[in-house]
């Protein structure tokens, strides 16, 4: 069985997290990564206080696993958030969009193990000196906001800069990709593309549809001009965007007015033309829907495979 110290650490069987997607990890996804094994994410981006807060009860009422909370800093909500995790006694949280600098103490002091989302090895080491308990490093392979560096480069940039256990994600949604990323230095691996279509996940049917129908190239990038860049599929919406984007006479508010609740659309309302439908290349790897127990068993099964294969390249 694949086992490493980040199992260890948070109390967990396999070596793999489910991402917090906005609108998307919920107490239904979370707790059945949890239950499979893995640590399962509730995402805080895209509620208030009240209804992060529901979710992590729903949550404890579903699982007796760990599972953990994922703070997108750019919340509107954050500073009422990062305290009501820890009345909650949230033992985990995966932060983004920003440094968690403002929080650490507190976080810390009540016992949380804090890993955040980085993608460059400066911030790595920034995070590792705040007491980050964890790093996951995200190469632009991931859907949603996205960095400038492939996984396969910055993962092991950033094993060789920290102390602390590295994670991998980006383009991971098979046993290929968690044996390579423990090849390479992680301690695990971070997925979301492939937990879209899991049976808990509970986004809108249409939405899975498209993540199974993809192919290698059906996503786009875009967002670069706001220093946010964002990977999801490709769709009336996003080519809209991109060609506002590059059109030097629209002005930046009427773009972000275009995109505003796209997200959402695609996630609750399964609009295929205006919807963002954010989704990893890994999307062209996955065909199929499943349980999440049944996703994470498979990857670590064929990682096992795998691993074991290796010795065949020496001689």
């Amino acid at each position: 069985m694949i086992k490493s110290e980040i199992c260890d650490l948070l109390g967990i069987k396999y070596p793999v997290f489910q991402g917090g997607m906005a609108w998307i990890s919920d107490a239904s996804l979370a707790s059945a990564v949890s239950n499979a094994g893995g640590l399962g994410l509730i995402s805080a981006i895209n509620y208030g206080v009240d209804e992060v807060r529901q979710e992590i009860r729903k949550c404890k009422k579903l699982t007796d696993k760990p599972f953990g909370v994922n703070i997108m800093l750019m919340n509107p909500f954050v500073d009422d958030i990062a305290q009501m995790v820890i009345e909650e006694g949230v033992s985990v949280l995966t932060t983004g969009a920003g440094m968690p600098s403002k929080y650490m103490k507190d976080w810390l002091g009540a016992g949380i193990k804090v890993i955040p989302v980085v993608a460059s090895v400066a911030v790595a080491k920034r995070v590792e000196m705040m007491g980050a308990t964890a790093i996951i490093a995200e190469g632009s392979e991931a859907g949603g906001h996205v960095g400038n560096l492939n996984t396969l480069v910055l993962v092991p940039q950033i094993v060789d800069a920290v102390s602390i256990p590295v994670l991998a994600a980006g383009g991971i949604a098979d046993g290929r990709g968690l044996a390579s990323a423990l090849i390479l230095g992680a301690k695990g691996v971070q997925c979301g593309t492939c937990f879209l279509v899991a049976n808990e996940c509970t986004i809108h049917e249409n939405y899975k549809k498209k993540v199974l129908s993809a192919r290698d190239s059906d996503t786009i990038v875009t967002g670069k001009r706001f220093g946010h860049p964002v990977r999801a599929l490709k769709n009336q919406f996003t080519k809209q965007f991109a060609d506002m984007e590059n059109d030097n006479t629209v002005d930046d508010k009427t773009i972000m007015d275009f995109g505003s609740g796209s997200l959402r659309k695609a996630v609750k309302d399964g609009d295929e033309k205006m919807g963002s439908f954010m989704a990893g290349q890994a999307a062209g790897l996955i065909c199929e829907s499943k349980p999440a127990k049944d996703i994470i068993e498979l990857m670590v099964k064929d990682a096992e495979e795998l691993l074991r294969k290796g010795h065949q390249f020496i001689y």
